[in-house]
Order: C-alpha cells, then structure tokens, then sequence
C-alpha cells in the first residue's frame, strides 16, 4: 500500500526556532521596536493608472482574460466566482475574533517548531533580519483540536465558518485552474497529478494598530509556494505586487473580490511565462486593524513538477528541471531568496 506524503509532513523537517513563531503582544508595544523597524520603501509606482485586472467569471473571454492576467501581471482579482459576500464576512469575522482574543488565549495554539498549523509569525520569518508587524493562525485540514483550546465551549461557529470557506475555496481553486489551463491550451488529462489529494492550507493574517506604520512592515516581499493563491483582503488596502519596470504597485479592494496570484508551481510549469508574483502587505495610516485570509492551493506532494513541453516556442529549452513538490519545498526551506534559481538548468 502507497502511503502520501502531506505538506504538514514536509514542514516537520524544517523545524523554526520559537523566536521566528512567537509574535510581539500588539497590545502593550507604544512604539516600534527596533527589531521590526524596516527601511522605507522608495520604490512605490507613481503610475496610480495601473491596477491590477479584474476578471468577471461570468464573461465569455475570461479564460483568455485570466491568460494574459497571469502572462502580465503574475496576478488577477476576480468578481462572480460563486462564494457568497455572507461568507467572506463571516470568515472575516471569525479571524478578528480569534485575533481579538487575549494573548495568552491565543498562545495555547502556539505552532510548534517543527509543526505547519496554529498561531504565529508568518513562516517566512526566518529570512529575514527584522520582523514584521503581523500575527497568523494557520489551518489545513480540520480547525477543531485548535479552535477548542481557544474557546473550549463555543468552538462549533468558527469551525463551521472555516470549514464552509475551505470547502468553497478549493471548489473555486480547482475551477481556477481549469480556467488558467485551458488558457493555455492544457488540460487536466495532459498533467501527471494523480498521485495524492492537492496541498491546501488556509492562512488568517492580522496586521494590527501600528504606532508608526510608515516604520514597519506588514508581510515581508515573497512568492508563495502554491500553484496559486486565492487572497480575501477585506475592505482596507494593504496587499501590493511588484510590477517589472512600474514597483511596487497597490491592489485596491474591490467589495466582494477575490485575489488571485500565480504561485512557483505555476511558474515552474509554465517555464516561466506566467511568473510567480512578487508580493508583500503595507501597513497602512488610518490606524485600522486589517485582516485577510489567504488560501494556498498546491500540488500534491508526491507531484513531479516540470516545464509543459508542449508549451514551448521552438527552439525554447526548458528553464527547469523536474522537481517534485516535496523536494521544491525542501528547497525554498533552505534558499528562499532564489529557489527557482536552484532548479535552473
């Protein structure tokens, strides 16, 4: 019998010292530690024209629209994708109420060194010299065991909330997909995938209060691992990507839209003509508590991942070599400023 390897597993063996897990007690800091002071970025697009596309589902050339989004863009935001606005609000509000919860409630959920669910510094922590003005709770699979130590007799409403959003999430995940593929001309069937369920995880972000958030960073720049990532950013700004020859450029909120951005495995596949998004999250002035919650949709584990042939130009050579996910993964662990430069032949 074949046993699958989980994304939870893979992080097992990349264990993160409790200094990068355990956040600052928002609560009580009057001013910005030194250890989360970062440089000011100068390097904001003054192009306020550019936007980032948005792509109605409904439209009869949005798979084509969704194409030339990623080609240019890395990234998308998308209207009439069937989740509810009740349920983006509900998800919403289950983050501001466990993020609203006393700090020592909230550090019952602690992630362990060596774990991938519960609350705390975002994983990319580690790669960099300061630390960022953030808290996260990490979810994959059921919420239950940690919604449990938060509210110990009244965990049923966000393990419902929770349970509902990801269920929708990887239902539009995988239409995402099919849209994206058949963008270029792929489909499921021309893929090697079936070896394992896809790797989801389901990240709650909360940027709280910043005394000075022209000093601070919210969520360092990265890429994410994903094949892609669908963003609920809520109602305050916050989320910007970097765009090749503008900068970093803002992705306003749009009520009741969905972000969506083209993670490395996506890039990887592609050969890079859909790249994986740079990305970060500002703090922004007003002094408002702001949330989101992302949901990262991967490949399976046990997934070889490699540039489509049939998507080359002639006499264009693969820029990657096969990797599976698990090894991709161990990768980035170790080089995270260039894992796709690791795998380059």
């Amino acid at each position: 019998m074949t046993t699958t390897t989980t994304l939870a597993q893979v992080y097992r063996e990349h264990p993160i010292h409790l200094r990068d897990i355990i956040p600052l007690d928002f609560n009580s800091i009057r001013s910005v530690p030194d250890s989360h002071v970062w440089p000011i970025s100068d390097d904001v697009s003054s192009n306020h024209q550019l936007m980032v596309p948005i792509i109605d589902l409904k439209d009869p050339n949005a798979v084509k629209l969704a194409g030339h989004a990623c080609e240019t863009w890395g990234a998308f935001q998308v209207i009439n994708h069937g989740i509810h606005l009740n349920l983006l609000e509900e998800v919403e509000s289950e983050a501001r109420r466990l993020f609203s919860l006393p700090t020592q409630t909230k550090m019952k959920t602690l992630r362990e060194p060596a774990g991938a669910t519960g609350y705390g510094l975002a994983r990319i922590s580690p790669f960099f010299p300061n630390y960022m003005w953030h808290e996260g709770f990490t979810i994959m699979d059921s919420p239950t065991d940690h919604a449990r130590a938060l509210w110990p007799t009244d965990s049923a409403r966000f393990c419902d909330v929770i349970e509902r959003y990801q269920e929708q999430m990887k239902v539009l995940a995988e239409k995402l997909t099919d849209i994206i593929l058949e963008s270029l001309a792929i489909f499921r069937e021309d893929l090697n995938w079936d070896v394992g369920s896809p790797s989801t995880a389901l990240q709650l972000n909360s940027y709280p209060p910043c005394p000075n958030p022209n000093r601070a960073m919210g969520l360092a720049p990265h890429t994410d691992t994903s094949f892609l990532t669908i963003l609920h950013q809520g109602s305050i700004s916050g989320l910007q990507i970097f765009k090749q020859g503008a900068g970093w450029i803002s992705v306003l909120p749009v009520t009741g839209a969905l972000v969506v951005n083209v993670g490395d495995l996506l890039h990887i596949l592609t050969n890079a003509r859909f790249p994986s998004v740079l990305h970060r999250a500002v703090l922004n002035q007003e002094g408002s508590h702001r949330l989101s919650v992302a949901y990262f949709y991967g490949l399976p584990v046990d997934c070889i991942v490699s540039p489509l042939l049939k998507l080359l130009d002639s006499g264009e050579n693969p820029r990657y070599r096969p990797v599976t996910v698990k090894e991709y993964v161990d990768i980035k662990s170790k080089n995270f400023e260039e894992p796709l430069t690791s795998i380059r032949i």
